[in-house]
């Protein structure tokens, strides 16, 4: 008997137990294999939306949720009231340390929010004109080298305009014409 307990096959159960093993040692890899299809596809899905988004495809779907109308962005433009004021060209050495004399000339207009501010500015132009004159002449040709030059070159004379002019408000310095010499 015993010989012939040895000669049966296994019991139904341990074979069942086998192959869930070997299925078991298999599916880690199809686990993460599924996890990374997933990932890409719910990746693929937020960039779309995102990119429908920015691209304003997805105004009508938000109008229609929010029962808001977006207004396009030319009719923002034309609603304010900007005016642009031209400065007098600006003739400026910069800092050189002692070496050969380096001058900026500039060409400068000013946005102003509101027409009701011009006369302000206009009264307060020889001030915004000696701060940007004082400021530019302790300027070195390397504050001007490249675009984050410009960057720095620009918000500074906005901080120094728009303290110059309080409470009249002055939204951007635009530059016309730079020369470095």
């Amino acid at each position: 008997m015993a010989e012939r307990d040895e000669d049966e096959e296994p019991p139904q159960d341990q074979e069942w137990s086998a192959e869930g093993e070997e299925e078991t040692g298999a599916s880690p890899a199809g686990r993460k294999r599924l996890l990374i299809v997933i990932a890409v596809a719910v990746f693929l899905v937020v960039g779309g939306v995102a990119g429908a988004y920015f691209l304003g495809y997805m105004d009508p779907l938000i109008s229609k949720l929010t029962g808001k109308e977006r207004a396009p962005a030319e009719a923002g433009i034309q609603g304010k009231e900007t005016v642009f004021m031209d400065l007098p060209e600006l003739l400026v050495n910069l800092n050189t340390g002692g070496r050969r004399s380096t001058f900026i000339k500039m060409k400068v207009t000013l946005e102003v929010e509101k027409k009701e501010h011009v006369p302000m500015v206009e009264k307060l132009m020889p001030r915004i004109i000696d701060n940007f004159q004082v400021y530019l002449r302790e300027l070195r040709i390397e504050d001007l080298r490249g675009s984050i030059g410009m960057y720095r070159l620009r918000e500074e004379m906005l901080l120094r305009v728009n303290t110059a002019a309080a409470p009249a408000q002055v939204n951007d310095v635009l530059f016309k014409e730079i020369l470095i010499q």
